[in-house]
């Protein structure tokens, strides 16, 4: 019987990354069991609301998911859904369910994520009917390709691969249709942090090098290299999470460089208190008015440090680089 492989850092890190993945939902589902916004599928992922998470945390991923979602919606209606999105380390993420309900599907939906994390997805879509039930409604024939690691229908696809290893990638999402030809828009959230420069360079300059007419979205950390983002970062370490790109998050030029230097025609980036004050303000009030916060400093302080990023390439010319907030 050949010897198991020793257990590596990367093994320790790539847990403590999936590990995330958990956090995000369970911050999510709590900030929708308060009302910030709606979500009935997310249950269907993290049963229990859990913990009490602090206001400035609640509100920290109300402008995450507001501000995604604002360009996400934004570049679906300029290309009128003739398109396709891939969220790349999609985690436990609704968003396919919601463009469902809100007729702004893409011709089809990719996520991508580690094989672990693809089999938990897969297992809760087919235990839950909400879950499963809009999938075969999108979907023309009696027979959907499921697996512990991969599940593919016309409109939805997800897909177990590492995003480091840039051939394999390539090669399962064109075995499952993806079409280069296509308008793409191409989804990561706090995802390119936890590669290196190099690895998630490379994932950006493949994005550019296979479609002609694109968008990338990246939310993450940004102006890492002060005190409050040291503690961040002592933060995670604490938990084994190394954040191998920490480089590329140090200001929003950084941010930027990395996309216009692997082929990306435009490129804007604001750190998320600068979202949060441009997203409709009768629903922030609204949000604002859901918890006391004691500490408007500290919210100030945690939306200084992430940002999102957002770069385009246009061949169609379809006007992809006036999409803003």
């Amino acid at each position: 019987m050949a010897a198991r492989q020793p257990f590596t850092d990367t093994d320790t890190a790539d847990e403590a990354v999936r590990a995330t993945c958990d956090d995000a939902t369970t911050c999510k589902r709590f900030a929708t069991s308060k009302g910030y916004w709606k979500d009935p599928y997310i249950q269907h992922f993290v049963r229990s609301v859990g913990d009490r998470k602090a206001p400035e945390i609640n509100r920290g991923y109300y402008a995450r998911v507001q501000g995604v979602n604002h360009l996400l919606d934004a570049f679906l209606r300029k290309t009128q859904c003739d398109s396709q999105v891939i969220n790349l380390g999609a985690g436990l993420d609704t968003t396919f369910w919601r463009l469902k309900d809100e007729n702004l599907m893409p011709r089809k939906f990719f996520e991508v994520d580690f094989p672990t994390v693809v089999a938990r997805k897969i297992h809760n879509i087919k235990t839950k009917p909400p879950l499963s039930k809009p999938i075969i409604e999108t979907h023309s024939t009696d027979s959907l390709l499921l697996d512990a690691h991969s599940l593919e229908s016309d409109r939805y696809c997800i897909i177990g691969a590492d995003l480091r290893d840039i051939s394999s990638l390539d090669e399962k999402l064109k075995k499952f249709q993806l079409n280069p030809e296509l308008p793409t828009l191409l989804l990561s959230e706090c995802v390119l942090v936890y590669m290196t420069p190099s690895q998630s360079s490379n994932l950006v300059h493949w994005a550019a090098e296979t479609f002609h007419t694109a968008m990338f979205i990246n939310y993450e950390q940004v102006n890492m290299s002060d005190r409050f983002g040291q503690v961040m970062i002592e933060n995670l370490q604490r938990r084994q999470c190394t954040l191998a790109g920490v480089e590329a998050c140090q200001t929003l030029d950084s941010q930027k460089d990395r996309f216009l230097k692997t082929g990306w025609e435009h490129v804007d980036a604001l750190d998320m208190m600068t979202v949060y004050s441009m997203l409709p303000q009768d629903d922030v009030a609204r949000i604002e008015r859901l918890e006391f916060l004691d500490e408007k400093e500290l919210l100030q302080q945690l939306l200084q440090h992430y940002n999102i990023c957002w770069a385009t390439k246009d061949k169609l010319n379809l006007g992809l680089s006036q999409l803003a907030f």
